[in-house]
């Protein structure tokens, strides 16, 4: 799938592993298992292939968050992404990261 990011942050996260801003900061074990999940995404060719990996706890939100799917970092953080498929001669899945959000705040 090829993935894009909402925030500036997200991409700075994905490509350097680091931030300047502060109030984005988060520990190098979450970083870390940030980057293997943003892989684990662009490897994709469908949805369906994110089922095989069972740390990513891959699934579709519900609620007031429905139409937004989620994957686990560790069992703390999660990332939220939108899914775009664009049709034509070959389709084109965009996931659109959201949020690195801590699942239980």
């Amino acid at each position: 799938m090829r993935v894009e990011f909402e925030k500036q942050y997200l991409l700075d996260l994905y490509k350097r592993g680091k931030i300047s801003d502060k109030k984005h900061r988060f520990q190098p074990e979450v970083i870390k298992g940030y980057v293997r999940a943003i892989y684990r995404l662009q490897e994709a060719n469908a949805l369906e292939d994110l089922y095989k990996y069972n740390s990513l706890n891959y699934e579709v939100l519900r609620g007031d968050k429905e139409g937004i799917h989620s994957i686990r970092v560790n069992l703390q953080y999660r990332i939220e992404f939108t899914v775009t498929v664009i049709c034509g001669e070959e389709a084109i899945t965009i996931c659109n990261i959201i949020e690195l959000s801590n699942h239980y705040k």
